[in-house]
C-alpha cells in the first residue's frame, strides 16, 4: 500500500514564499517525500519526466503564460503517465475549471483552493488520495455550487432531503461509499439507498460500483455546475 511507503512529490509553484510555506507543510509529513521544487511549467515537466514521482503538487497558473499550466499539465500527464496523481492548487473556486481537470477522468484527480493549503491534514490526505488513484475535490467548491443550484428557480435539488443533499455533496468531492458512510455515520447500505434515490430524482446516471466514482462524480459535478446563480 502506498499509504505504507513515503509518497514522492514534486512542487510546482512560482511564488517563492507559497513554494516556501507548502514546503514547511510538507516536511512536517513523514510519509511524504519532496524530491523537487520547480516555479515554472516547464522546468515542472522536465522534473516529472526525471523523477517520475507519485504525485505532483501544482498551482493552477504559472509561467510561461499563466493560464492554466496546472490543468493542461494534468491532461499531458494523464496520457503519458496515468500512473501519476496530480494536486492542483487554486485560489480560483470556479466550477469551470474543475470540469476542465476532470474532463479526461477523476482518478488521482484533486482540486483544492490555495487558502486550505495550511491545514496540513486535508493538503496530505488529497496526496495521499490522488497516490491511490481516488479523486478529492474541494469542499468549500460543491458548498457553493449545491447553494448556487439550490437558489435556482424550480430547482431539482428541492426533490432531495436534507440527508440527500449531504450524500451529493460527499459523491461531489469524490468521497466513496464506504467514506460517506464514515463521514454521515451511516451503514453502507442506506448510503447505497440515499445515492439511488438521488440519481433518480436527478435523472442521472451512476455506475453502481463504490470504487468506479468517475462516472458519478464528473455526473454530480456537471448537474451542479449548470446552474446561471452566482
Amino acid at each position: 500500500m502506498l499509504s505504507r511507503v513515503a509518497i514522492r512529490v514534486i512542487l510546482g509553484e512560482d511564488s517563492y514564499l507559497v513554494r516556501e510555506g507548502l514546503r514547511q507543510v510538507l516536511a512536517g509529513a513523514s510519509q511524504l517525500v519532496l524530491e523537487a521544487e520547480c516555479g515554472d511549467a516547464d522546468a515542472l515537466l522536465r522534473e516529472i519526466e526525471e523523477r517520475r514521482p507519485d504525485v505532483v503538487l501544482t498551482d493552477i497558473r504559472m509561467p510561461p503564460t499563466n493560464t492554466n499550466e496546472g490543468i493542461r499539465l494534468a491532461a499531458q500527464l494523464r496520457r503519458e503517465h496515468p500512473d501519476i496523481g496530480v494536486v492542483v492548487l487554486s485560489q480560483y473556486a470556479d466550477p469551470g475549471y474543475v470540469l476542465q481537470l476532470l474532463e479526461s477522468g477523476s482518478e488521482g484527480r484533486a482540486y483544492l483552493l490555495k487558502e486550505r493549503v495550511h491545514e496540513r491534514h486535508q493538503l496530505v490526505a488529497a496526496i495521499e488520495a490522488v497516490a491511490n488513484g481516488e479523486p478529492v475535490i474541494d469542499s468549500k467548491i460543491v458548498e457553493v455550487l449545491v447553494a448556487a443550484r439550490a437558489r435556482g428557480e424550480r430547482s431539482p435539488l428541492a426533490e432531495l432531503t436534507p440527508r440527500e443533499l449531504e450524500v451529493l455533496a460527499a459523491i461531489a468531492e469524490g468521497k466513496s461509499n464506504s467514506a460517506i458512510s464514515e463521514t454521515l455515520v451511516l451503514t453502507k447500505r442506506a448510503v447505497e439507498k440515499h445515492i439511488n434515490a438521488i440519481f433518480l430524482k436527478l435523472n442521472l446516471s451512476h455506475s453502481e460500483s463504490a470504487e468506479d466514482l468517475n462516472p458519478r462524480v464528473k455526473a454530480a459535478l456537471v448537474f451542479l455546475a449548470q446552474s446561471d446563480v452566482q
